[in-house]
């Protein structure tokens, strides 16, 4: 190898060899400095020398930024370096890594320090939504609202959520203590909301503990606290469900409901029997009026295809098509229905009834003992899991047979409310209704 002192004129004037990829020129004042210019002309000062048997080769940096003293300097360094038996390439690597731990440690010290519930929660919802059904994504936000909001369809503020009042506060700082002092006010004011919110949040500092950058800040779940649950009190269990001689009462309420989404909503929850959130984000696309079967998104098996009923067929070829929602909502964010409660509550009351929406699910599974419906069909339409062996692995129904008990059902209720219905072929239709 040719040596040649390194000039400003020299490295300039330095080119690649005609048919190679590259040309390296080397130094002849520091031992192990070259210039390698490619096929592209693009220059860069490197090293090179022997150590522990082998050779090895790194880039000092641009001829454009490094003079040639010092990229003489830094070889000689370098040459310093391989001549003791150490290798440059892992004293660089390591001096690398300990960056990135320091910068690192600092993220993490700042975090501490910084980061409060109100920031992480927003990144939580984001990360796991996917998994979630509308009205629970809508409970998670509902539970860190500021409150003080004007409210769609009244003149009132909204309430700050049952977290609210943590939502400043750093995640290092939900200590089980901070945890029960909340869980007093809260709970005195407001003990099923509460608990709600604390399951919630119990989940997300789960979701915490395996954070990359969380991790480090939540390493307990502050919110599992006996102390806690203590002052949040026990549920009730809920046993809510409408008698056979209530059904005229709470159709008659429901069907005065002034949003058409919420009451056919509600009622086809009752003629359906499935879950709130289900039927909450039905599509148009999960509708066949021509074989009159309704595809429902389950959180069990995923989804499952249940009869479409005349009435409740009836119900959404009522609705407007104004999105791709069949409950659709013109001042939800998610287009469709996310609050029917409400209204529900309110109809309730005038019906002096207390049901919740849930209840409307409960009530199916109840009256479908009046026609002596095989526990095994209801179970599939409501998209509980399969009991027992035979039901399990061996029946396989059709939807005809779903259908059968499930219309039969379906008119059984109607009789009851008092509410005559007759569907023609031209389309569906209530002739009379009480």
């Amino acid at each position: 190898m040719k040596h040649e002192n390194f000039t400003v004129e020299r490295v300039t004037g330095y080119q690649c060899e005609p048919g190679k990829k590259q040309s390296i020129y080397w130094d002849g004042k520091a031992p192990g400095l070259g210039l390698r210019v490619t096929s592209a002309n693009s220059k860069s000062y490197i090293f090179e020398a022997r150590i522990n048997g082998g050779t090895i080769r790194m880039t000092i940096g641009d001829p454009r930024n490094w003079g040639i003293g010092a990229a003489q300097k830094e070889a000689i360094r370098l040459k310093s370096m391989t001549d003791q038996g150490i290798d440059p390439r892992q004293v660089k690597a390591n001096e690398i890594a300990a960056k990135e731990a320091r910068a690192s440690a600092a993220a993490m010290q700042e975090a501490r320090e910084t980061v409060a519930l109100a920031k992480a929660w927003p990144e939580y919802i984001d990360d796991a939504k996917f998994a979630w059904g509308a009205l629970h994504l809508n409970d998670h936000i509902k539970a860190m609202q500021a409150g003080g909001e004007k409210r769609a369809r009244s003149s009132k503020l909204t309430q700050p959520g049952a977290l609210a009042s943590l939502a400043g506060v750093r995640l290092v700082d939900l200590t089980p203590e901070m945890m029960v002092a909340w869980a007093k006010v809260e709970g005195s004011k407001r003990p099923a909301c509460a608990r709600n919110a604390r399951t919630l949040l119990s989940t997300f500092l789960n979701w915490c503990t395996v954070h990359p950058t969380y991790r480090v800040i939540v390493t307990s779940n502050a919110a599992q606290n006996k102390e806690v649950k203590k002052y949040l009190g026990k549920p009730q269990k809920k046993n809510d469900a409408l008698q056979r001689e209530q059904l005229k009462a709470w159709f008659s309420a429901v069907k005065q409901i002034n949003n058409p989404a919420i009451s056919a909503y509600v009622q086809a929850m009752l003629l359906t029997g499935a879950r709130p959130n289900e039927l909450i984000t039905v599509r148009w696309g999960d509708v066949d009026f021509l074989w009159n079967s309704l595809t429902i998104h389950d959180k069990v098996d995923g989804l499952r295809i249940i009869p479409l009923t005349p009435y409740v067929s009836h119900l959404l070829a009522t609705l407007p098509h104004r999105n791709e929602w069949v409950f659709s909502s013109t001042t939800a964010a998610s287009g469709h229905l996310v609050e029917p409660r409400i209204a529900h509550d309110k109809a309730c009351t005038v019906a002096g009834l207390d049901v919740t929406l849930h209840g409307l699910r409960r009530s199916f599974a109840s009256l479908c003992e009046w026609i002596e419906m095989p526990s095994g069909i209801a179970a599939q339409i409501q998209g509980h899991k399969p009991q027992g062996v035979r039901e399990q692995h061996y029946i396989r129904r059709p939807l005809d047979l779903l259908r059968m008990w499930h219309v039969k059902i379906e008119a059984w209720i109607l009789n009851e409310a008092e509410i005559k219905f007759s569907p023609v072929q031209s389309g569906l239709r209530v002739v009379a209704s009480t």
